[in-house]
């Protein structure tokens, strides 16, 4: 730290029933309140290079001076230096000094040296040049703001840190994250103009300093703090990654807790659906706070922005390009245009294989979060859907994850009626479970009828086609389908009641187990395959109002749910004798 040493006198000033005063043969001849302290002093050394005490003293003998900057201590150097007594000056006093000594008019025009001119000189000599003592200087104009910024201190002081940054290396972030927003915000926005630093340099600054300004929220939330976080947000760099996506997120929970403004937690949103892949469940566990006793734990709709931002980010324009009759017809290209166009075409290649990698990755982030939340009794079954949809179908290779998530919902949701559990199970895709899913799947009494004959029909489809033993369905699914194809068949009034029970309400009772699990007979896919066409003619009978009518969605899903190659078939017709009708 630089410091300059002014007079050379000794200190003189003693304090004498709480008034401070001079030792000096010379009697006293004028008083001065600083505040609420007092000194009896001689005019000759004051006047002679203070223009507002001349100014004062001739009119009264008496002086009070109220609202001087830097209070006692800062008039009292300036009384020293009148009198040439030493004194000293540093980063740590001289805005205080500095204030003090344009308030008393000290300047060349009064006497020529003066203190202002000598303060100067030493600020930017000596102050400016020094990273940390501009930094104690910006610091100590909180005391004098508008006296700061009509001096020009603060805007030197931040013009010197801004310039210095770029060869401070790595130790400006956290000896800058200690000041103020206004200060920091100011520096930082020379910083970004100057365009010297790094974006993720910049990025890295703003994390040390929203990690030493915003970890005490939960125990006090301000204007301050909400402000504090609009002002960070501000900063960030354009460029993608230059924070992590992880940071991001935290700046989005922390714009929920202090209720930032809807454009903060959008340009939040965005920015960390552009870089979704990096993120964890965790991190997507975004605090939902509402005096709504009906409201969610989770901020579901904030994940769900966050995710179709990355869907729409995700979307490249066409690799290859529509070719001109030009290009078609011009033939003669060099040897190194052939490779110009070779190497385009391998990086567009890696950064669409890039880009199908980290949808995969995000694809399974959405189903683990979606298995977080789909234990809040709460959540809308609507939300849930609408995030599973999100992702497209090719991000996910299979669905085990996802049907966790419906177990999950369903469990904590048992007053779902049965067309809210056919909607939310039309996001799974029985094609896509493992053995265990399928397995547990198949047991599962919350599921409805129409996804248990699925999952059936595939797992036997799919141990049939690799040459595998064909397992024995449950005896109260096989007692059902067998009753369900009966009365298909011979259209008995003694099946009504189970029939009932199938076309009903899908969580079978107990009894209803019971019954089906009398009778065992062997269930062929014909079987299975009927009873799936007879539910999607059930469903095409909602879609169309009750008329009976099969809507084109449901026969097409149909046809796709139990289409098998030819190939496929013939491996079949080993096992079973397909019926056909």
């Amino acid at each position: 730290m630089k410091f300059m040493k002014l007079g050379s006198r000794p200190d003189t000033f003693f304090t004498a029933e709480s008034i401070r005063s001079v030792s000096s043969e010379i009697s006293t001849d004028i008083k001065i309140q600083v505040q609420n302290n007092f000194y009896q002093l001689h005019k000759f050394p004051l006047l002679s290079k203070s223009g507002r005490l001349q100014t004062l003293c001739a009119k009264d003998s008496a002086v009070y001076l109220s609202d001087i900057p830097g209070g006692a201590d800062a008039f009292e150097l300036c009384a020293k230096f009148c009198y040439g007594i030493s004194i000293t000056v540093s980063p740590l006093n001289f805005v205080p000094l500095r204030c003090a000594a344009e308030y008393l008019l000290m300047t060349d025009a009064v006497d020529r040296g003066n203190l202002v001119g000598k303060l100067e000189s030493f600020f930017n000599s000596c102050i400016l040049r020094r990273w940390k003592d501009t930094l104690l200087t910006l610091q100590s104009t909180r005391l004098s703001p508008s006296l700061c910024e009509d001096l020009r201190i603060t805007a030197r002081c931040v013009e010197a840190l801004s310039a210095a940054v770029p060869a401070s290396k790595g130790v400006w972030m956290d000896e800058m994250a200690e000041l103020g927003m206004d200060h920091y915000w100011r520096i930082m926005i020379a910083v970004k103009s100057a365009g010297v630093v790094p974006g993720k340099i910049v990025g890295e600054a703003l994390q040390a300093y929203a990690g030493r300004w915003l970890t005490n929220m939960e125990t006090e939330v301000t204007t301050k703090h909400r402000l504090l976080l609009e002002k960070i947000v501000s900063l960030l760099p354009a460029e993608k990654r230059s924070v992590s996506c992880s940071f991001l997120l935290k700046l989005l929970k922390a714009a929920n807790v202090l209720n930032a403004s809807s454009s903060t937690k959008l340009d939040l949103s965005r920015r960390a659906g552009a870089q979704l892949e990096e993120a964890t469940v965790n991190d997507l566990l975004i605090p939902y706070f509402s005096n709504g006793d009906d409201e969610t734990l989770y901020d579901v709709d904030a994940v769900f922005t966050i995710v179709e931002e990355f869907m729409l980010q995700g979307r490249s324009p066409p690799t290859s390009p529509t070719r001109g009759k030009a290009e078609i017809t011009s033939r003669r290209r060099s040897r190194s245009a052939e490779n110009v166009d070779f190497e385009g075409q391998e990086n567009s290649r890696r950064s669409s294989s890039a880009s199908h990698g980290s949808m995969l990755r995000v694809a399974k982030l959405v189903d683990l979060y979606l298995r977080e939340i789909a234990g809040d009794e709460k959540v809308p079954v609507e939300k849930v859907i609408a995030l599973a949809e999100a992702v497209p179908e090719f991000a996910r290779t299979q669905h085990d994850d996802l049907y966790r998530v419906v177990d999950t919902y369903l469990q904590a949701h048992p007053q779902l009626d049965k067309k809210q559990r056919k909607k939310l199970c039309r996001i799974l895709d029985c094609k896509k479970l493992s053995m265990e899913a399928s397995a547990h799947a198949a047991q599962n009494d919350m599921l409805p009828l129409r996804v248990v004959v699925q999952v059936l029909f595939f797992e036997q489809a799919r141990a049939a086609m690799t040459g595998g033993r064909v397992t024995e369905l449950p005896g109260n699914i096989k007692a059902l389908l067998t009753k369900a194809a009966d009365c298909s068949d011979k259209g008995s009034a003694k099946c009504s009641s189970l029939s009932g029970v199938a076309a009903g309400d899908e969580c079978w009772s107990s009894a209803a187990r019971l019954k089906c699990q009398a009778k065992t007979t062997k269930v062929t896919p014909s079987t299975l395959r009927m009873k799936l066409e007879e539910d999607d003619n059930d469903t095409g009978e909602e879609a169309a109002g009750g008329n009976g009518v099969m809507t084109r969605s449901s026969s097409s899903r149909f046809r796709a749910l139990c289409a098998i190659p030819g190939r496929q078939k013939r491996i079949l017709s080993k096992f079973w004798s397909v019926n056909r009708r």
